[in-house]
Order: structure tokens, then C-alpha cells, then sequence
């Protein structure tokens, strides 16, 4: 490919916006342009990597034993209904009606598709295992589009589906999805940590996360040696804490101390002394009082999933209907009341349920739910817990009978009996990827692609100008690169060195070979490996240089 005749829109400066690094080299290198908040076109060197990505999964799909087909994006929103994601999804999820009035969505995984057909495919116990994916566009109405590619309202993702028997024909699939995730992820070139997560809106009995940690990050993973855990999901080793001083007890005069900063210097005592009052409302169990620990917050997340149901912070109106006093909130036998995992038995203060007022109470073993949030410092089985911004860029669901019973995908097992398909999902977004490997491998020239997701293989730097003997000596080289195993990309250009070199580095293609004049009287061709910006010592010989540079290409990472 001649650069000259390349749509390759690099800019000096990234766009004023731009926070995330990937973000600002991507535009940059003239590798993805902006149509409007969140909705992204590729560029030709752009898509070049985007489809290398979408090798790289295919490759290991396909060894796996997955099969490749094909959906479409627009999904009747009766198939939605039937699973209950239909009311269940939030504003993310794009609905309209088509012109005879049918409601219609924009797929953001497929699930009930592929559900939908193999409800109607599958009838007996010979007809699985199956394991199934595409790549498609999926929609996601996006409150806040942010940081370039890592949060979009469109994006192009591989899902996969598999269809098992029971339990343990799962277990045998997820475990082949996890290892090839492993895989894709290392031929990609990236730092990335396999998480226990939340099964969200996907439901199911498990998943985990694949995160890739940079400063740009969007989510908190928590890590020790050997743990690693989405935040939303990361537990915590109990921490003990001070006794409360025994000259505290009863009713406490607390004018003014409705914080629990102000509380716990008005009383000298730490703050995990003290009783935190979070009140919620749930459909089944109306007003109720979660309390945990005055230096921990809630993680709402675990709430949820420990609820088993949506909730929703009470208001001041519903907490004064019911008698209670914000600011000064504590248990009450009148109302449902809720206690963190990390409130050891003990002495704690809390609220008195009037102004000004506090109580110590007691503690007792009982039961409790974990759903504080894990800190930085927090330990798990001693060990302490650091926590990491990462980019989330793949993630596997154990789905079980989340979406088959619903929709009727049964098969008859060997004894002729009725049983419904067990289920897992499994996504990636090529995308995302690619935005996480400019994360990580960019610096402040630009970005530097691994072997395996670079646009090119090869860039080729013609210093002269056309119709000298140093331009005519890089037209031949470039015609013997493009005849080898080599995807090259030849700088063709008018343009001074400085702006070339410039380009080089921004687009950031493995391996650059520079051709001059100097190179030419000397015999050798200059060579640098972007990784790095390092020079091959004293280059490589003209005369053999296309087989000297595949010898070169096959050795960088």
C-alpha cells in the first residue's frame, strides 16, 4: 500500500475533549474519526486493526469448535418480553416500532435470538453440545458516550452461545471459552486479569470479567496475590476495630453531630464505632434500614444482588411518614432492618431516632450480607488488596436456564424425558481491545502495535524526492517487500523526513525501514522496531533486505 494514495487523516493536536490516551493517539493516527457523542468510523488503517482483532478471535473460536453464523441487529421486542429483559434493561436499550407498529429494538447481545432458533433446531440429547457466534453491531443508548472506543452507543462484538445438557457439559464449555479468552488476549498483546464479576442483566449463576488495567480505566478491580475481582463483586477479610470506650453507653447528647465525621469527632471514637444508616425501599419489603459500618460505604451492586430484587434509596418525606429523623437513624423494631457482613458483635452508636440524639446499642451474631465496598488496604485472607483501573474487554456468563426455560428451548434426554438447555454467553469487543492495547503500548509519539493486530507489517520511509536514485532504489525495495510474506506500507510521500518519521511513530507499524541517500551509498537500509523506538544495529544489507526484514518481523512481539 503506497501511503500516498492512503486515507490516513493524522492531526497534529487530539481533540479537545480527549481525556483517555488511547482516545488521542487513535484520532491522531487518523485511525477513527467522530460522526457524533459515541458513534465512531473506522478509518482504513483503523479497520486494518479492528479486523486483525477479529482474525485473532475467529482463529481461536474456530479451534474451540465454535461455529460462526450470523444474526440480525434489529430483534422483534417480543422475544425481549419473553426472557423479561424487555422491561428489566434500563434506557440503554434502543426501541422503536416499525411502520405497521410492531415494537422493535436494537439488539445488545443475542441471546433470545439464538434461544428463539434453537427452541426450534434442537430436539434431542444427540443434537449437543452445541457452541455458536458472530460479530455484529449491537446498540447501546449510552448516557455519557465517553473516552473514544471504550464507552460507544455502537459497537461491533463477538458473541458466543453454548448449549449443553446439564450442569457439567457447561462447565466443560466455559472452561474451553475461558482458556481461548487466555489465548486471544496474550496473541493480542495485553496485560489483563480474569475477575470474578456480576452476572448484571445477563442473569445466571456466574461469570467473570477480563480486564486490561490503564490509567483510563472505567472499572475498579481489586487484587492480591492470586484474587483479583471486579469492586462491584471484591470481598474483604473482616478488619477488627477499636473497642467503643466503656464511659459511652445509653442515650448520648449529640447536638448538631447528624454526620458521621461530626460524630465521631464530637466523641473521639473511630468511625468504625459507629452505625451507618443507608435506607432503601424494595418492592416486597417496603422501608427498610441497612446499617453498616460508619467507615465503609455501601456497594450497590452487592446490595442488589443480595436483595434478589431492585431497591431504591428512601426519600426524607417517606423516612419523616415513618417516624425517622435523618441524620439521626438507627435500628427500630417497627422497621425491616439489614446489617453489613463486616459489623462484628459488639458496641456500636447509632442513631436515637430523634434530633440530636444517640444511642449506643449492642451488637449480637447474626445473620449478615456482604455489601460494603472493598477498599484499598482492605485484606483478603491477610493478604492486602491494591485497587487497579481497568478497561473491561471481554467477560463469560454461566447462563444455566436463565433464558431457555422461558423461551422453551428443551431437548429429551436418553430417557426420552424433557429437560431444558443449559446455557453460557461469552463476549468480546474487537474494539475495545484494540483501545486497550493503545492504552497500554502508547507513549507520547504515538502507538505501538503488536505483530499480530498491526495495520501493516512493515512501513518502508522513502527519503528523497521523486526521480532521484535513492527514490528509484525504495520503489525496488518496495516492490520486492510487497512480494514477499510481508504486509507492507510504503511512505511514498513528498513530505520531509521529520514529518514521515512523525507519521512512523503515530501509526505505529512494528518494524520501519528508512531508505535515503545515505543508505543508499552505504549499502544498508536503516531499521527500527516501534516497541521501544529501537534501531536494528547498523541495519539491515539492501541487496537481501525483504528477506533480512521478515527474519526481523518474526522476532518482535
Amino acid at each position: 500500500m503506497r501511503l500516498s494514495s492512503l486515507l490516513l487523516p493524522t492531526e497534529r493536536e487530539p481533540p479537545s475533549d480527549a481525556e483517555a490516551l488511547s482516545h488521542k493517539l487513535m484520532v491522531r493516527a487518523g485511525l477513527i474519526r467522530q460522526v457524533g457523542a459515541g458513534l465512531w468510523s473506522w478509518m482504513p488503517a483503523g479497520w486494518r486493526i479492528h479486523q486483525n482483532v477479529v482474525g485473532v478471535i475467529r482463529s481461536e473460536m474456530d479451534a474451540i469448535g465454535a461455529q460462526e453464523l450470523l444474526m440480525p441487529t434489529i430483534t422483534p421486542a417480543e422475544l425481549w418480553k419473553r426472557s423479561g429483559r424487555y422491561d428489566s434493561v434500563d434506557a440503554e436499550l434502543f426501541r422503536f416500532q416499525d411502520r405497521k407498529g410492531a415494537d422493535m429494538i436494537l439488539a445488545m447481545s443475542h441471546e433470545e435470538t439464538l434461544t428463539f432458533h434453537i427452541a426450534h433446531i434442537v430436539r434431542s440429547y444427540r443434537q449437543l453440545p452445541l457452541q455458536l457466534y458472530h460479530f455484529q453491531t449491537k446498540g447501546r443508548d449510552e448516557a455519557r458516550p465517553r473516552a473514544g472506543l471504550l464507552r460507544t452507543r455502537e459497537f461491533i462484538m463477538k458473541d458466543a452461545y453454548s448449549f449443553d445438557r446439564d450442569e457439567a457439559g457447561l462447565d466443560v464449555a466455559y472452561e474451553a471459552q475461558r482458556a481461548a479468552y487466555h489465548r486471544i488476549f496474550a496473541r493480542c498483546g495485553l496485560e489483563f486479569y480474569e475477575c470474578e464479576s456480576d452476572v448484571g442483566m445477563m442473569g445466571g449463576s456466574g461469570a467473570h470479567e477480563f480486564m486490561a488495567p490503564c490509567a483510563a480505566g472505567e472499572n475498579d478491580v481489586a487484587l492480591a496475590p492470586g484474587y483479583a475481582a471486579n469492586v462491584e463483586v471484591a470481598s474483604a477479610d473482616p478488619q477488627t476495630v477499636p473497642p467503643l470506650r466503656e464511659d459511652l453507653h445509653g442515650e448520648l447528647h449529640t447536638p448538631g453531630q447528624s454526620t458521621i465525621e461530626a460524630l465521631a469527632a464530637g466523641l473521639d471514637v473511630s468511625a468504625g464505632n459507629l452505625l451507618k444508616a443507608f435506607p432503601i425501599v424494595t418492592e416486597s419489603r417496603g422501608l427498610t434500614m441497612l446499617f453498616l459500618r460508619g467507615d465503609h460505604r455501601v456497594n450497590e451492586v452487592k446490595l442488589a444482588t443480595q436483595l434478589g430484587e431492585p431497591f431504591r434509596p428512601a426519600t426524607e418525606e417517606e423516612l419523616t411518614a415513618a417516624g425517622q429523623v435523618p441524620g439521626y437513624l438507627g435500628p427500630n423494631p417497627d422497621l425491616p432492618s439489614l446489617y453489613d457482613a463486616a459489623l462484628l458483635p459488639g458496641r456500636y452508636v447509632a442513631g436515637g431516632g430523634r434530633p440530636d440524639t444517640h444511642v449506643v446499642v449492642s451488637l449480637e451474631v447474626g445473620r449478615r450480607i456482604d455489601v460494603r465496598t472493598v477498599e484499598a488496604g482492605d485484606t483478603i485472607d491477610g493478604t492486602p488488596i491494591t485497587i487497579e483501573p481497568a478497561i473491561e474487554i471481554g467477560n463469560i456468563f454461566k447462563l444455566g436456564t436463565r433464558y431457555s426455560e422461558p423461551m422453551g428451548a428443551n431437548y429429551l434426554d436418553q430417557d426420552g424425558k424433557s429437560r431444558p438447555i443449559v446455557m453460557g454467553s461469552y463476549g468480546i469487543g474487537p474494539a475495545r481491545v484494540a483501545a486497550a492495547v493503545a492504552e497500554q503500548q502508547g507513549d507520547e509519539r504515538g502507538i505501538s502495535w503488536p505483530r499480530e493486530l498491526a495495520p501493516w507489517d512493515v512501513e518502508l520511509v522513502a527519503i528523497g524526492k521523486s526521480g532521484t536514485p535513492e527514490r528509484e532504489a525504495a520503489d525496488r525495495l518496495y516492490e520486492q517487500l510487497a512480494a514477499s510474506p510481508l504486509d507492507v506500507l510504503y511512505d511514498d510521500r513528498d513530505a520531509k523526513p521529520g514529518e514521515k518519521f512523525a507519521d512512523a511513530e503515530l501509526l505505529g507499524v512494528p518494524l520501519r525501514l528508512t531508505l535515503g541517500k545515505r543508505s543508499l551509498d552505504s549499502g544498508r537500509v536503516e531499521a527500527q522496531r516501534r516497541r521501544g523506538l529501537q534501531d536494528v544495529e547498523d541495519g539491515i544489507a539492501l541487496s537481501d533486505a525483504a528477506a533480512q526484514a521478515e527474519a526481523l518481523w518474526r522476532e518482535l512481539p
